[in-house]
């Protein structure tokens, strides 16, 4: 479709939309593959919505992603805590198995594991899809189970999610939060970091996070992928700038999501999204801000971001607030890029 065009069902610039699609926009978390996996959701057709509308899922797609000019995302696979350790880790084997032959045998879709191979990517006309892995308990039955991916298939690692872990402890509710990552962790962390696979600080404990800082190789970068921002709405689920600070020390960047709960009380729109990558520039420059939406990650996301088609809305935001081309582009995918490359080339 062209730009015209999709500005106006969107109620948009062109300029908006226009430089959405020429900035190889990077979403940093993308939960699709769950719904692959749990009801055989189809990933190579189009969705505008499901079965609860905006709700839960049918945020995301392979087609949409390329269509919208969406540049590249981490596809995640995540964990089923219920499973015992050694079938957590079968899970994992097999469901890395599926997705990578998904993105292999769909249309306009890459695998990529680097910027390099992202820009290359990007080159031929594809869509760049990394994979990640929500819950490190994917992988937690021995050290020795994360030469799985010491191929670097997968990009990085969210070491705890919504459930406390052999690991350590999560910022959901329930979970002791006053805990943090157990030695087993630490160490988990340095091998993430021998292999140069991405440490990703989402949904752990605040201790759990410094925990994790204080072994973390200095050199590499760490990541928030998919969080909101204390500073503008304090929530479980958000950091502090402390821990943004932390992030931007390492050259590392966040990824601002798109549950509405999480974002504030009342009335989150696009604007409200804004607001948060705003508090990033405004606390650590415009280095350290990304999209990490957490499409159909069970979300409920602002009424005017239904999906991925709508991320232009995002832009026409930014660019309402006088921000420079080059600011957008850092956000949407420059500043994402820049961490992976720093973290494996």
């Amino acid at each position: 479709m062209d730009a015209a065009t999709t500005a106006s069902e969107l109620g948009v610039t062109t300029e908006a939309v226009e430089l959405f699609r020429s900035s190889d926009a990077i979403d940093l978390h993308l939960e699709s593959f769950i719904w692959h996996r749990i009801f055989g959701y189809d990933l190579n057709r189009a969705h505008r919505g499901g079965l609860f509308g905006r709700s839960f899922f049918g945020h995301a797609d392979f087609p949409t992603a390329r269509d919208c000019g969406l540049g590249g995302a981490t596809w995640v696979i995540t964990t089923n805590p219920a499973r015992s350790a050694r079938g957590r880790r079968r899970a994992f084997e097999h469901n890395l198995r599926a997705l990578r032959a998904l993105l292999d045998d769909s249309p306009g879709i890459t695998h990529v594991r680097t910027a390099k191979e992202f820009r290359a990517a990007r080159r031929a006309g594809e869509h760049a899809a990394f994979i990640g892995i929500q819950g490190g308990n994917a992988l937690d039955d021995g050290i020795e189970a994360l030469e799985l991916i010491a191929d670097r298939s997968v990009l990085r690692v969210t070491l705890i999610h919504l459930t406390s872990s052999r690991l350590g402890a999560s910022s959901a509710p329930g979970s002791s939060r006053s805990a943090g990552l157990a030695d087993f962790g630490r160490a988990y962390v340095e091998r993430l970091n021998e292999l140069h696979v991405g440490v990703d600080l989402a949904h752990i404990s605040r201790r759990g996070f410094f925990d994790a800082v204080e072994v973390h190789d200095k050199s590499q970068p760490l990541f928030v992928t998919h969080t909101g921002l204390a500073g503008v709405y304090e929530h479980w689920r958000n950091i502090t700038d402390e821990q943004l600070r932390i992030v931007a020390d390492t050259g590392g960047t966040v990824g601002v999501m798109l549950h509405a709960s999480f974002l504030g009380r009342r009335g989150v729109s696009a604007r409200t999204v804004v607001d948060h990558l705003a508090h990033i520039v405004d606390t650590v420059g415009e280095d350290h801000a990304s999209i990490g939406t957490d499409y159909d990650g069970a979300i409920r996301p602002p009424k005017d971001l239904p999906g991925l088609w709508t991320l232009p809305r995002l832009v026409e935001e930014m660019l309402a607030r006088g921000w420079s081309d080059v600011r957008i582009r850092k956000i949407l995918g420059g500043n994402a890029l820049r961490a992976i490359e720093a973290l494996r080339g």
